[in-house]
């Protein structure tokens, strides 16, 4: 078949990471796993603090959506890749390809918005501990959470909008196991310069002014901290945004990585496998970073699941 510019094509191929049928029940079956951990583990990160009152706190708030939206953020990717796996198809429909990637936008869009509100948080409880729950009042943190949504969405919009103007060849192979902004950009037949201007100018409004604000909060709580006469005092401050800061650096360390080695390597393969870490990985180690090493999760897991509660 000649290629040629349509408006819309009837599917796409995802490519993902091998063609080599002795891999795929391996790669079929890793994957499972990890999408299963994820989706359990953030499951019982909202059980635990929708039923225990002592978590219905500003922190555990957040931390419930943000397990939320980590499981939303791996089944916008991951089901879809195991099905084609299962039935050795390769397609995706062009509707779905742009619904995929619209929700993936949402999503990693929320997981930002998230981690600066947290950062945020830790930031009153740690610098302001006198007036933290007048700050943190249940409002705030209700529109906080509201204008968080509210940005990703139409951001994601904004940027699906663009990309529905794009005319894409007769056949279209996608080197990556999920239809990703990028490299559907890359794909286009017609002049992508609108696209590339707004997916830039996003990545550096949403994306840098986030982690700006992050680093901001971080460097007052640590001036702070410093400034605390007591060693245990110290400790006791550092541990209440250890885990917070561990997922925030887990995160953008991933993420910034892929980006950064997919201009310097420029191969599409490698994105593919990079991009496990900051889209399958983060999301399936975030339950346990914030369990292990929190007595009160850990205490109401406990409840969950029967065991006994000392």
């Amino acid at each position: 078949m000649e290629p040629g510019n349509i408006t819309q094509v009837p599917k796409f191929l995802l490519l993902g990471f091998s063609d080599e049928p002795e891999l795929q029940p391996l790669i079929f079956g890793l994957f499972l796993s990890m999408f299963l951990i994820t989706v359990l583990g953030n499951l019982l990160i909202i059980l635990a603090v929708g039923s225990d009152s002592h978590l219905h706190t500003p922190m555990y708030f957040f931390l419930s959506n943000l397990s939320f939206v980590d499981i939303c953020f791996t089944s916008t990717t991951v089901p879809k890749m195991l099905l084609n796996i299962q039935t050795q198809s390769k397609v995706i429909t062009y509707e779905d390809c742009i619904t995929q990637m619209n929700f993936f936008l949402v999503f990693s869009g929320m997981d930002n918005f998230l981690l600066a509100v947290m950062a945020y948080d830790r930031f009153v409880a740690i610098c302001h501990p006198l007036h933290y729950m007048v700050i943190m009042n249940p409002r705030l943190c209700g529109r906080l959470v509201l204008v968080s949504w509210v940005t990703s969405v139409l951001h994601s919009l904004l940027q699906t909008s663009v990309v529905l103007r794009l005319s894409f060849c007769t056949e279209v192979e996608i080197p990556h196991f999920f239809c990703e902004l990028n490299q559907m950009i890359q794909l286009a037949c017609s002049d992508t310069f609108l696209n590339n201007l707004v997916m830039y100018l996003a990545a550096m409004l949403l994306g840098c002014g986030l982690l700006a604000g992050i680093l901001y909060s971080y460097s007052k709580i640590v001036s702070t901290i410093i400034r605390i006469s007591s060693a245990q005092g110290k400790y006791k401050a550092f541990s209440t945004c250890a885990s917070h800061l561990s997922v925030v650096a887990l995160f953008y360390c991933t993420s910034l990585g892929v980006y950064l080695s997919s201009a310097a390597t420029q191969s599409s393969h490698s994105d593919a496998t990079a991009s496990v870490m900051y889209t399958v990985i983060t999301p399936m180690l975030n339950p346990f970073i914030y369990s292990l090493r929190n007595k009160d999760i850990k205490r109401a897991l406990k409840r969950i699941i029967g065991v006994p509660v000392m």
